[in-house]
């Protein structure tokens, strides 16, 4: 099981990667798809990201599924 503490700096930091151009999609697919298992609350917040993230595979996306990228990581930690 990973640790936690270490999990909300990543997505902070993938978050604000992504929001700013400095990390492309399907990077950020990548790390989220590669997480693994974490303790509540967190476990069911990357659960849900994996499950978005493997239903929209593709890097070129519209705005509305970019939007709930951001969504699903800022609920890994939010």
């Amino acid at each position: 099981m990973a640790k936690s503490d270490d999990l909300v700096a990543s997505a902070k930091t993938v978050l604000a990667r992504y929001k700013s151009g400095k990390m492309d999609r399907e990077t950020v697919r990548e790390w989220v798809l590669r997480l693994g298992a974490y303790p509540e609350p967190y476990g069911s917040r990357v659960r849900a990201a994996d499950d978005w993230f493997r239903a929209h595979p593709l890097s070129d996306v519209s705005g509305d599924i970019e939007e709930v990228d951001f969504e699903m990581l800022q609920a890994i930690f939010g």
